[in-house]
């Protein structure tokens, strides 16, 4: 199965909540925001989503 991850770049504060909460390592932080690096290792969990504060990440199945 592969994910589909959508980060509101207006909305994210790079605080890194996602990438500190993804258990494979999906994101880094660059240039102050968060961007999905690993889009392959996505396991579909959400918790990045649950982990963002300002609701700026979606994930959907693609």
């Amino acid at each position: 199965m592969s994910y589909v991850i959508k980060i509101d770049a207006g909305k994210c504060t790079g605080d890194g909540a996602c990438k500190d909460t993804c258990p494979v390592d999906v994101y880094e932080i660059q240039s102050g925001k968060a961007v999905p690096v690993n889009l392959g290792e996505c396991l579909g969990c959400e918790s990045c989503v649950e982990a963002c504060e300002v609701n700026a990440i979606s994930i959907s199945e693609g």
